[in-house]
């Protein structure tokens, strides 16, 4: 098997090493990362400039651009062998209901999945202390068993670890994608020649206890795992707008 690891926080984070020595042994692995941590940059593509990319070592790649511009120079020219699955991760930090939207390494396996390989996200939901080796166990045990199986076309699986001991750990459960509340507040600061500047970033609220959801999942000790799909058609309502009149032109 050979497997694509990238992620957002760069090639030099724990969490893509712990993915690596632990993917190792099912198969080649080939990591493509940005050079620097790129985290919350979504689907973005690198199209006013150039991309640089070093090799650092046998099959490790350091590339100057989004996680999304990792996936898509390794599946479409830069690697000399087709991978035949995409594993992204494993994130400090989580990636659980609306942090879908945002997250770089989400979007690296959305990336995987638009070119037509299995793929996977792995995030560890902490921001501190971070011990990957449950998530990076749990990676490999689905590694094992997504290539048996037939994803569906632009489909994931977005996996979200809890952060705690894997005794602790309940076992893992399919979910559908949650709600989380963040403060809406913006920082306004001051430069020291007058310039007006600002930090985005609220505070973490909390989320909806909703059974079902990753949100719930990782609250009560299990891993989750959704499927997730690049489509992003409201397929119900685009029946009920099937009713609509619009007078125009």
């Amino acid at each position: 098997m050979k497997i694509l690891v990238s992620n957002d926080d760069g090639i030099s984070s724990g969490g893509i090493l712990a993915l690596e020595r632990a993917l190792q042994k099912l198969g080649d692995v080939y990591t493509v990362a940005p050079d620097r941590p790129q985290s919350s940059m979504s689907h973005a593509l690198t199209l006013h400039r150039p991309l640089r990319v070093e090799e650092i070592s046998p099959r490790h790649y350091a590339v100057d651009g989004t996680p999304t511009d990792c996936v898509k120079l390794a599946l479409t020219g830069l690697l000399t062998v087709k991978p035949d699955l995409v594993v992204s991760g494993i994130n400090h930090g989580p990636n659980l209901g609306d942090d879908i939207i945002y997250s770089g390494t989400v979007s690296a396996a959305i990336e995987g999945a638009l070119l037509g390989i299995p793929s996977i996200a792995v995030s560890l939901v902490s921001f501190k202390d971070f011990i990957f080796d449950a998530a990076a166990e749990f990676t490999v045990a689905l590694v094992s068993q997504i290539l048996q199986i037939t994803l569906p076309p632009s489909t994931l699986f977005n996996v979200n670890v809890p952060a705690i001991p894997k005794q602790e750990i309940k076992g893992w459960k399919l979910t559908r994608q949650g709600k989380r509340h963040y403060s809406e507040k913006i920082v306004e600061r001051v430069d020291p020649r007058g310039r007006k500047y600002y930090w985005i970033g609220g505070d973490d609220l909390g989320f909806a206890h909703d059974n079902g959801t990753d949100c719930m999942a990782v609250h009560e000790g299990f891993v989750s795992v959704t499927p997730l799909q690049a489509d992003l058609t409201n397929y119900r309502f685009l029946q009920e707008c099937r009713s609509m009149v619009i007078p125009w032109p």
